[in-house]
């Protein structure tokens, strides 16, 4: 069995993948929202794709479906299955 460093070191390396892949989506979301979202309400009508704008489209549609999928590829192939219980080391004989 894992020892509890080795443990405790992926519970760390997982905790970290799962902060980036939120910030990785914030930026995203914030990339799309703000980046493509048009400057004024006076503006031309923005070119529609399925009857959404492209800044809609991405960050709210897209977005929440790719990062689910990079979520659930995530928890499949770079977590790992492992037990909680804390093992108890038999005594040292002297």
């Amino acid at each position: 069995m894992k020892t509890l460093d080795s443990r405790y070191q992926q519970a760390h390396k997982e905790a970290k993948l799962a902060v980036a892949l939120a910030f990785a989506y914030f930026l995203w979301w914030y990339g799309f929202a703000y980046g493509f979202a048009p400057q004024s309400i006076e503006q031309a009508l923005p070119t529609l794709y399925f009857g959404l704008p492209f800044w809609f489209l991405m960050s709210c549609i897209v977005g929440p479906l790719l990062f689910t999928i990079l979520c659930a590829l995530m928890v499949k192939y770079l977590y790992q299955d492992m037990p909680l219980d804390i093992e108890q080391d038999p005594p040292h004989e002297q």
